[in-house]
């Protein structure tokens, strides 16, 4: 391959740019939902440290979608099935970090494994496999679409019902456990709702790059807000800059829309990184040019 056939694979559709936009818009529109959606469920991931959790339910939601693929179902549905079976598992056996991170874990493999077992008894069409794996964001249905709209509305809707108390838990379990939250609840809530996200996630993007919309933009942004408001607001918009940013981009060639989605999602939390370290060297200068004020020592 030569400079000229990369130029060709990235820039090539840019001719018809317009007309190829015009035919991905509800494409479109999924990345920006997902998007704003997943940057804004994955602040309380970050804060409960449950990135490794994301992961291990991608896994089973692949293995059920692959069965789904398998037996002739909807493959939606049984993403569906598959997410939120591993959210309750983990939501009911993980309380403790320890436990959770054992669990996930375990099932990665499990998961995974059924996943790779499934698709290959699947004998139908090779795309339809790999889509699984990297998504197929640029082939979203309007039905598909419709799906991905209520359900990211219902993952909304249920986190503004649990705001409050998520995020108590999330900062302080002890004291919000002291205090009367039904934590147990909130934990097992939180996670069947981040199992409906991932699991439209991973019909899109694809298991193996679910992490890029639920982890990367909560995490640039933390880097770089403190809070309550501007961390969610600015991760929901770090998610919908690397969504959409990579449709557009990947629609002027014939690349995987993944690896742009990925690529500006890490670029934005290198940005991000890079302001937090400059931030923390300019506070500690400051903190050291600072006149110390101890206490004169009366003479005697």
């Amino acid at each position: 391959m030569n400079w000229a056939d990369v130029w060709n694979a990235m820039f090539g559709g840019l001719a018809d740019y317009g007309e190829i936009l015009v035919l991905v818009s509800n494409s479109v529109v999924a990345g920006a939902v997902l998007g704003l959606v997943g940057g804004l469920i994955g602040v309380f991931v970050m804060q409960r440290d449950m990135a490794f959790a994301v992961h291990g339910i991608s896994e089973l939601s692949f293995a059920g979608a692959a069965f789904a693929l398998l037996v002739g179902f909807d493959v939606v549905t049984g993403s569906i099935v598959g997410s939120l079976i591993a959210a309750a598992i983990i939501g009911v056996l993980g309380a403790r970090a320890r436990d959770r991170n054992s669990i996930i874990g375990v099932l990665m493999p499990f998961g995974l494994g059924l996943g790779i077992l499934f698709l290959s008894l699947y004998d139908g069409r090779s795309a339809n496999r790999f889509s699984l794996l990297t998504g197929q964001i640029v082939s979203v249905q309007s039905g598909q679409l419709g799906w991905l709209i209520v359900i990211s509305g219902f993952v909304l809707l249920g986190m503004l019902l649990i705001w409050r108390p998520l995020r108590f838990d999330s900062l302080d379990p002890q004291s919000a456990a002291a205090r009367g939250v039904p934590t147990t609840a909130v934990s097992l809530g939180f996670m069947l709702l981040l199992g409906l996200i991932v699991a439209v996630s991973v019909h899109i993007i694809g298991a193996l790059l679910v992490m890029a919309l639920l982890v990367t933009p909560a995490a640039a942004a933390m880097r770089v807000a403190t809070g309550p408001i501007a961390v969610p607001v600015l991760a929901a918009a770090f998610g919908f800059a690397s969504a959409v940013g990579g449709i557009l981009l990947a629609i002027a060639g014939t690349l995987p829309v993944s690896p742009y989605i990925t690529t500006i999602s890490f670029v934005i939390y290198l940005v991000c990184r890079g302001i937090g370290a400059r931030r923390a060297r300019g506070t500690r200068a400051a903190e050291s040019r600072r006149p110390s004020r101890r206490p004169l020592r009366a003479a005697r």
